[in-house]
């Protein structure tokens, strides 16, 4: 059943409306970033038109009136998370950078040298090589939680991997690859038992179903913006208020600081500690005006709509002949990657995309994924809360079609 009127919805985001090759344009590439509906444009041209001033510093009215708009956004941002204070979310560019925040900062004054730090088989690079670079840098070690054929992560060897060096844990809350849900919930309580913090990897779950901090019980959770229909570059990190202050700042320069001199310098307070220099306050409006679209939208209405979609999506796919669908847990988001018979990946997305349909090729910055699969990459279609099923039909035509030149 669908829960909201999806003709309505495609109007407020007009490059569905292109063509490209002469053929609508079928897009299915939302995992790596989504679409941007004209109230976000809107909110970001209307900023800078006419209240665009630095934040935080100046006495005069354009820049009160843009810092009030700044922390409005880390407001909404507290909501939509359910966060206990807007001293726990920390404005970033994107979940790469804090990740690597938290890695620097986490690994500085919380571990040392034989420590170790717990992801899981099917992380994005992003949530490994930060952790790469700790290794290298000091000496911490890295746990790898295994995982079934199925893309479930095994929650008994999981448990086996705490010592007293553990440190943290840090996972995805759903893989870019398998669209697997992992059960972070059950996941943080272990490690609470075992007295270890836990991150969690938000990007690909933050636009397709409610997250509630609080419930979850995490101590970490990051996301993009550019994931969840607002603008590229900007980003959260939330971190429990007495876990960030714990840490000390990332970068050093201005915002963060309370005194400067030469012989000893004193740190800002949350959130303002870790957001050296001038913030994207243009893409923090943006961001807010976003997570107020979904909202309005219902998370629950999206995570229910997309479910019906990717339900029928992998059920249309599994008609076609040597299909191949990596990953098949039980619980699973809008992500499906496959392969077909022996066509390359690589192949099969270039000859869609002369039939409009835009997809993912490759191996998703989840190379150690691929070799556990046994394979190079996948193709991946990636469903955003505006997609419908008559795309999904589009995609399973265009894959045949593919299929019999070969």
């Amino acid at each position: 059943m669908i829960m909201y009127d999806i003709n309505q919805i495609r109007t407020d985001f007009p490059i569905l409306g292109r063509t490209v090759y002469g053929k609508p344009l079928v897009y299915l590439d939302n995992g790596a970033t989504t679409q941007k509906p004209r109230q976000v444009v809107e909110a970001i041209s209307n900023e800078y038109y006419n209240t665009n001033a630095n934040v935080h510093r100046g006495v005069h009215f354009l820049s009160q009136q843009a810092t009030e708009l700044h922390e409005a956004s880390r407001e909404t941002v507290r909501r939509f998370i359910n966060a206990r204070s807007t001293n726990e979310i920390v404005f970033t560019r994107g979940t790469t950078e804090s990740i690597n925040l938290l890695a620097a900062t986490f690994c500085q004054s919380q571990m040392q040298a034989g420590d170790e730090v717990i992801v899981s088989t099917m992380e994005h690079h992003s949530n490994i090589v930060p952790w790469q670079l700790q290794a290298m840098q000091r000496g911490i070690t890295l746990r790898v939680i295994p995982m079934d054929d199925e893309g479930n992560l095994l929650l008994e060897e999981y448990e086996q991997l705490f010592s007293p060096k553990t440190k943290l844990v840090s996972i995805a809350h759903v893989s870019n690859v398998l669209g697997t849900v992992n059960p972070v919930r059950e996941m943080i309580a272990t490690a609470h038992a075992h007295g270890v913090p836990v991150l969690v990897d938000g990007a690909q779950s933050i636009p397709h179903m409610p997250v509630d901090v609080q419930a979850l019980d995490t101590d970490f959770y990051v996301f993009s913006g550019h994931k969840v229909y607002g603008p590229t570059g900007v980003g959260v990190l939330y971190g429990k208020e007495k876990w960030l202050d714990k840490l000390p700042p990332y970068q050093g320069g201005g915002e963060m600081i309370q005194h400067v001199s030469f012989e000893k310098t004193t740190f800002n307070e949350l959130p303002f500690k870790f957001e050296a220099g001038t913030p994207d306050y243009i893409g923090t409006t943006g961001l807010a005006k976003a997570l107020d679209y979904v909202s309005a939208l219902g998370m629950e209405q999206i995570a229910a709509y997309e479910h019906e979609l990717t339900q029928y999506a992998l059920g249309r796919l599994m008609e076609i002949p040597d299909m191949r669908i990596f990953g098949q847990a039980k619980e699973r988001g809008g992500v499906i990657s496959f392969l077909v018979g022996h066509i390359h990946h690589f192949d099969m997305g270039t000859l869609l995309d002369r039939l409009g349909i835009a997809v993912r090729t490759g191996h998703h910055c989840a190379q150690p994924l691929m070799t556990r699969l046994g394979i190079e990459g996948t193709v991946r279609a990636s469903f955003g809360l505006y997609n419908t099923k008559e795309e999904v039909d589009a995609l399973v035509a265009g894959i045949d079609r593919v299929r019999k030149m070969f």
